[in-house]
């Protein structure tokens, strides 16, 4: 996931997906200038590489993302697949795992 990213690739699909589980768009773009914690995605990659991603929105609350990158007008875009926040559960594994 080397290089220089443009921006985000947003439509009514993908905006709405991560929409209706209560993560904002702004919250998701700020993961990524903030910084997150990223794996690839081996098993939904048959297509396209996608990649999970594990950040804390600035308010604090932990968030799960899937995302691919995408080239648009020779622009490299991230276009995010799904957004929710992580269940407690999920977060005491992640801290656990990452002292």
């Amino acid at each position: 996931m080397n290089g220089s990213i443009a921006g985000f690739d947003w439509d009514a699909h993908n905006s709405g997906k991560c929409q209706k589980h209560g993560v904002t768009l702004a919250e998701v773009e700020a993961l990524f200038e903030d910084g997150l914690a990223v794996l690839p995605d081996i098993a939904h990659s048959a297509t396209e590489e996608r990649f999970k991603g594990i950040g804390r929105t600035r308010a604090g609350r932990h968030v799960f993302v899937v995302f691919t990158l995408r080239v648009i007008d020779g622009a490299r875009l991230i276009r995010p697949i799904s957004a929710r926040y992580m269940h407690d559960k999920e977060v005491r594994h992640y801290e656990e795992e990452n002292p």
